[in-house]
C-alpha cells in the first residue's frame, strides 16, 4: 500500500517536471524566432521607412513594378514620377524603393 503512494507521488512529480519543461522549451522557441526573424525584419522596415521619408524631389527611384524614373513631387502618401519626356505617374509611396545604381554613382561621385 505504502509503495502504491509512493509510485503515485513519483508520477505526479514526473508529469510537473516535464510540464515545466515544456513551457521553458515553448519559451526558448518563442525568444529564438523574436531574436532572429521578427526583430531583423522590423529594424529591416524602420530602415526602409526612413529611407522613404528622406527622399526627396530629383532622386532616381525604382518602383515595385520594375519601373526606374525621378522623383519630381512628394506628397503625402504618395510621389508623383517622372519615367520619360513629359509623362508622369503617381505611385504609393509603400512600392518605391531608392535606385541602386543612383547610390553607387552618387558613392563614387563623393570619393573624388
Amino acid at each position: 500500500m505504502l509503495n502504491l503512494i509512493f509510485l503515485q507521488a513519483a508520477e505526479g512529480a514526473a508529469q510537473q517536471g516535464s510540464q515545466w519543461s515544456f513551457w521553458i522549451m515553448m519559451i526558448l522557441i518563442f525568444v529564438v524566432f523574436y531574436f532572429f526573424m521578427i526583430r531583423p525584419q522590423t529594424k529591416k522596415q524602420k530602415e526602409l521607412q526612413a529611407q522613404r521619408d528622406a527622399m526627396k524631389k530629383g532622386d532616381k527611384v525604382v518602383t515595385a513594378g520594375g519601373i526606374y524614373g525621378e522623383i519630381k513631387e512628394v506628397q503625402e502618401n504618395a510621389f508623383i514620377i517622372t519615367i520619360a519626356k513629359e509623362v508622369t505617374i503617381k505611385v504609393a509611396k509603400e512600392s518605391v524603393f531608392a535606385d541602386a545604381s543612383d547610390a553607387a554613382e552618387q558613392a563614387a561621385a563623393d570619393k573624388k
